[in-house]
């Protein structure tokens, strides 16, 4: 029992890492650790259910999956702390959608269910890296175009971007950032320019803040 109580927290601190770590690497405000944490003590509130059950059972009445539901309605705060309003566009509902399926695969994982919590996993993977760059693909297809810039890594400067963006009436439509460097990071805005925009102007703009490197548009 002990070395299976083992191999279910391992297997579930490891499936939630990474798929934290893929929210680490665009940036998210959840990343490694909280998804790591949050899937850890998924499967451990199952492990003490499972415990509890078989040790109080023949006592009183007792329900193994009563802790398990308190879980998934307990994620729902934490994944509303990363849920952010910016204007017109909400971000953070990718992550906080994250948080709330790897404390079900947590709690698979931590009921002995591992079949269902590795197919869980590989699913949520695919949907976070492979659907995504399909639908930013798409997205592109409906006009949409790609922004690249290197920018000083410091606090303001992304805001001055999206501020020079707004003054050319350009719709963000999602955002990769990834450190390069201690002093720089690229980041990549997925924009919609209005027709009567002129493109050339915009990235003269923001060639011209401070703290840009490089800019260029795909």
């Amino acid at each position: 029992m002990e070395w299976s109580v083992v191999l279910r927290l391992l297997l579930a601190m490891f499936l939630g890492g990474v798929i934290g770590l893929e929210r680490e690497l665009v940036n998210r405000p959840a990343g490694f650790r909280t998804h790591t944490l949050v899937c850890l003590g998924s499967a451990l509130i199952m492990v003490i259910s499972e415990a509890l059950f078989q040790r109080y059972h023949h006592l009183a009445n007792l329900d193994p999956a009563r802790l398990g539901a308190a879980v998934v309605s307990g994620i729902g705060f934490l994944g509303a702390g990363t849920i952010m309003k910016d204007g017109h566009r909400i971000e953070g509902l990718t992550t906080a959608a994250s948080l709330w399926v790897v404390g079900c695969i947590g709690l698979a994982i931590g009921a002995g269910l591992y079949a269902g919590g590795i197919v869980a996993f590989a699913l949520v993977s695919v949907t976070l890296v492979s659907l995504r760059r399909l639908e930013r693909l798409f997205l592109k297809k409906k006009g949409l175009v790609n922004i690249a810039m290197t920018i000083a890594d410091k606090p303001g400067q992304l805001a001055k971007v999206t501020d020079v963006m707004g003054r050319f009436k350009v719709q963000i439509r999602d955002i990769d950032m990834v450190s390069s460097d201690e002093d720089l990071m690229e980041v990549v805005f997925l924009v919609s320019v209005p027709p009567g925009a002129d493109k050339n102007a915009l990235l003269d703009e923001l060639r011209r803040l401070d703290g840009t490197k490089e800019v260029t548009i795909s």
